[in-house]
């Protein structure tokens, strides 16, 4: 393999990580320096630069991005209104771009001339980092180890791991394989690789079963200013206090739990169960602000746009054009996206029951089933006659039959 000068690799301090470091060391001839995005995965960081350190690195990089995760990816990926395949709220998805971004900026501080992951060869992640670094710096050399090593179980990992002296914690391993930050959690494989099995009680981390929860339903109000939310229960909160408040009292309430079967950009299929109790509060607040404060032709747009957004955060493509594009056109729709949402918790639903705003667009004087002096009924006789006119033609012709230049029936061109 060719030498190296020095690479950075995104380091969480796991198994899989922790081996890299002599791998990389061993087959590039190269400096490593880690980087470990806090992201609110709620894992224990301290003692990381030592295990780091131990493992074979110069030097372990912490990096607290929980707010910019959420002000510059999550709010936008929402106010986009994005959605993969109906139910996916894209935790995992717009992290990796963050994660991605902050190493090709400390490769720049470092004079890397390499990056690295340890994501696998069969799973989007792979993708979402490295089309990351290639937008960002495309000449780093970008390195794969599951893609070229000889390691291919947990067993394998553990044995390398004894050879080269790397301390390793050993611990009960979950048959599940999760995905923690601030947004969400999501749960894979063990009983879940059988799309007939029900996820097992025990495995849910961040809320009860709705069953479970309490019988007193719970309401909260959000504040919205342009799109982006602001107050809880009339209290200015910042984005990380703000998530972390709606997290626990969704999860409390069972909100937020999605089971599904999705399409990899990789070309199989994969069941996941995802927990999101802030976040699916927040959509459903926001969308229930949009629905007063944006006209129909937006919001029916908006919801084209929503769809291609989710794919292309899925896919990794947020450094692009389009997506940039996209965002200017959300931006704009969200000028107006101000006001106040109550929602209601109750056994694992999130309603929303009342809205608030400076810019609604609805108007009870004409909305009212009551006596109004703004809108004559009579007008929508004529605006019927017009709008159907298109489908009163077609259902003239297919009851005539074809007709000529001079509108009488023909058959015989029809007959050739």
């Amino acid at each position: 393999m060719a030498q190296l000068n020095k690479c950075v690799l995104a380091y969480s301090g796991g198994l899989d990580t922790s081996i890299i470091v002599p791998w990389l060391k061993e087959n590039y001839g190269c400096e490593v320096v880690c980087v470990c995005a806090d992201l609110g995965q709620s894992e224990e960081l301290d003692g990381l630069e030592a295990k780091a350190l131990a493992s074979g690195a110069s030097k372990l990089y912490i990096e607290d991005l929980r707010g910019e995760f959420l002000s510059d990816y999550v709010f936008p990926t929402m106010a986009a209104g994005a959605i993969y395949e109906r139910h996916y709220l894209l935790g995992t998805s717009f992290a990796r771009p963050l994660i991605a971004k902050r190493i090709v900026e400390i490769a720049a501080l470092e004079g890397a001339d390499a990056v690295a992951h340890g994501c696998t060869g069969k799973g989007n992640d792979q993708v979402r980092f490295e089309l990351t670094f290639m937008a960002l710096n495309p000449k780093l050399r970008i390195i794969a180890p599951w893609r070229e090593w000889h390691i291919r179980s947990r067993e394998d990992a553990l044995q390398y791991a004894t050879e080269h002296n790397i301390p390793v914690k050993q611990s009960r391993r979950s048959i599940y394989s999760r995905d923690r930050n601030i947004w969400h959690i999501s749960h894979e494989g063990g009983i879940l690789e059988d799309p007939w099995q029900e996820p097992e009680e025990e495995m849910f981390v961040l809320t009860v079963a709705p069953e479970k929860a309490p019988d007193k339903p719970a309401y909260v109000e959000i504040d919205f200013r342009q799109g982006v939310p602001v107050r809880l229960n009339g209290e200015s909160k910042g984005p990380v206090e703000l998530l972390k408040a709606l997290n626990k009292l969704g999860g409390e309430h069972g909100v937020g739990r999605v089971d599904i079967v999705e399409n990899r950009l990789v070309g199989i299929k994969s069941r996941g169960v995802y927990e999101t109790p802030g976040g699916t509060i927040l959509y459903a607040a926001h969308q229930g602000l949009e629905s007063l404060t944006l006209d129909g032709e937006t919001l029916h747009y908006k919801d084209v746009v929503a769809q291609r957004y989710a794919e292309m955060v899925y896919n990794g493509r947020w450094f692009t054009p389009l997506r940039e594009s996209l965002d200017a056109f959300v931006r704009v729709t969200q000028e107006r996206v101000t006001g106040r949402v109550r929602c209601k918790l109750y056994k694992g639903s999130c309603k929303v029951v009342g809205r608030q705003s400076p810019y609604s667009l609805y108007r009870e004087d004409f909305a009212t089933f009551g006596a109004d002096e703004v809108y004559r009924q009579s007008d929508a006789e004529g605006f019927i006659n017009l709008y159907g006119l298109p489908i009163k033609v077609r259902a003239m012709l297919d009851a005539m039959g074809p007709l000529a230049a001079d509108n009488q029936p023909v058959t015989d061109i029809v007959r050739d």
